[in-house]
């Protein structure tokens, strides 16, 4: 297999490119490919490149890259700022309560925003760095670097003791302080029946989409990274059905404790539930606190809680960065696989997201992290990584030749549905919702009152094109590195490469078209 018949499409955009010397395959939750290209002798063995000690260590890791901050932080905060009952809606109209004129708020707000964040007017006044903050930044990359330099070894024994596990007995502790505090009942009301009007909002379906995305690590390249270091036959139609809803049933029991707290707030400050507190990103550290100051022994719990918070962007902080070192060092195997080069790979890249999160722990840095939320984790920007996947997968790679990998590892077929779903549905949904995001998208406000300034807007449009932009640049690359007319460079492109793995028991449909190309490979001369 020549360098210039890489499957460029499939390729980049499971974002987890593999080549091992010689070939090149694709990886996913299902799990490595080792041992099955057509070039086993230049395949590194599992001892070589890693694999996971056991079954628990891959679903707690993947477990922990999925269930972190977006299920009790930003899921919580989005159904706050686009939820609510229908009798709520004259109170977000006006944006005041009866209470406003006091001039009064709660001391865990005062405390988040005064003396945690020190906030400023505005991005334009980004004051300066926080420095008791950068140091724990600077402890929290240190951790992460130690947690993960060894490979998914060292990241299965942290995830399997502690990070994932321990979130969930001081979320259910919360859970249940929360549904017997007074005026309780009025937050799980607000929470369980939205303000139907809200739907026609084009912002709702995006911030419901791309929460799915977010909270799903659809598209970050996490599951291609975690899933390569299993064995081939590992079961990831299971894994993904009992992960998915492990991932909803999380967010729905943190959506309860928070609102729960929110009723309660409310209650007690003698306001509307839609402005008892502000609904950023900072929502999760006003209204967690406030859970726990109703505990006995508040100080405890509040050393608790925050490790939990701790512990769950951890979590996902490391999948994140083991998913890049795997990218990379799959690359150029024979460069980073060598002494400490991987390693010193690893304290690199710390390094630089170090530094660059320096802008975020200013004093105008929570404008700077909505900002990044906003334009380059989510939106628009993973729903066009989306569209482009779903297409690579269902035309480009094939659906029939997918559908026949998974029926090979797993050893039986799936819901024949899934198919179709890879052909037509995904990707209708995907492109329709990108498209309707660009039309119809509204302006980013911060806590819903503050409008970013146009070079705001203007900076979170250009970093997300700059990591859109890879795309695009690769297939020209591509293109004009390939042999022959442009026609025939595309052909070649969009061919998946021979070396892929394939089913034990070929059947009529593996070998169908499966896009708009026509295939090397056919019945008629195999």
């Amino acid at each position: 297999m020549t360098a210039e018949k890489k499957p460029f499409f499939f390729f980049f955009f499971l974002k987890t490119p593999v080549r091992r010397q010689t070939g090149i395959n694709t990886v996913s939750m299902a799990g490595s490919s080792t041992g099955r290209t057509g070039n086993q002798q230049a395949d590194l063995s599992p001892e070589e490149r890693g694999q996971w000690a056991n079954k628990i260590e891959f679903l707690l890791t993947v477990a922990g890259a999925i269930i972190g901050l977006g299920n009790v932080w930003r899921f919580p905060y989005l159904c706050y700022k686009n939820g609510g009952d229908a009798c709520t809606v004259l109170g977000k109209n006006s944006s005041s309560g009866w209470m406003s004129p006091l001039n009064a708020s709660s001391s865990v707000m005062e405390f988040w925003r005064h003396r945690v964040l020190q906030l400023s007017s505005g991005i334009h006044h980004l004051g300066t760095v926080r420095w008791d903050l950068a140091l724990i930044l600077l402890l929290v990359w240190i951790l992460i670097y130690f947690c993960i330099w060894k490979g998914v070894k060292s990241t299965g024994k942290v995830a399997v003791y502690f990070t994932a596990t321990f979130p969930y007995v001081m979320l259910l502790i919360l859970l249940l302080r929360g549904v017997t505090l007074p005026g309780a009942v009025n937050g799980i009301h607000y929470y369980m029946y939205p303000d139907l009007t809200r739907l026609a909002d084009p912002q709702v379906w995006m911030d419901a989409g791309t929460q799915i995305f977010y909270s799903y690590a659809i598209c970050l390249g996490y599951l291609s990274s975690l899933g390569s270091y299993n064995k081939y036959n590992n079961n990831c139609y299971r894994d993904s059905f009992y992960l998915c809803l492990l991932n909803s049933g999380t967010s729905f029991l943190g959506g309860f404790a928070i609102f729960s707290v929110l009723g309660h707030m409310a209650q007690e400050q003698g306001v509307d539930i839609s402005l008892v507190a502000e609904s950023g990103p900072g929502l999760v550290f006003i209204v967690y606190p406030q859970a726990v100051t109703l505990l006995p022994l508040p100080q405890f719990w509040a050393v608790c809680f925050f490790i939990m918070i701790i512990l769950l962007g951890l979590d996902s902080q490391f999948v994140g960065l083991e998913s890049i070192m795997t990218s990379v060092t799959d690359i150029f195997p024979t460069v980073l696989r060598r002494g400490f080069r991987r390693e010193l790979l690893l304290l690199g890249i710390c390094l630089v997201c170090y530094l660059m999160g320096l802008f975020m722990i200013t004093e105008g840095g929570l404008y700077i992290i909505q900002l990044f939320d906003h334009y380059v984790c989510s939106g628009a920007t993973l729903l066009f990584l989306a569209t482009c996947q779903s297409v690579a997968i269902g035309w480009v790679y094939g659906a029939d030749r997918f559908y026949e990998n998974i029926e090979d590892m797993i050893g039986y077929k799936p819901w024949p549905m899934m198919k179709y779903c890879w052909l037509y549905v995904t990707p209708s949904v995907c492109i329709g919702t990108f498209i309707f995001s660009l039309v119809k998208s509204s302006p980013l406000k911060f806590n819903n009152t503050y409008m970013y300034p146009w070079w705001a807007y203007g900076l979170g449009w250009f970093l997300a094109a700059s990591s859109l932009s890879l795309i695009p640049i690769n297939m020209i690359y591509k293109l004009y590195m390939g042999k022959g007319t442009f026609w025939e460079r595309l052909q070649l492109a969009c061919t998946p490469a021979e070396d892929l793995p394939q089913p034990q028991r070929p059947s009529a449909h593996h070998y169908t078209l499966s896009s708009c190309t026509d295939r090397e490979k056919t019945p008629d001369n195999l």
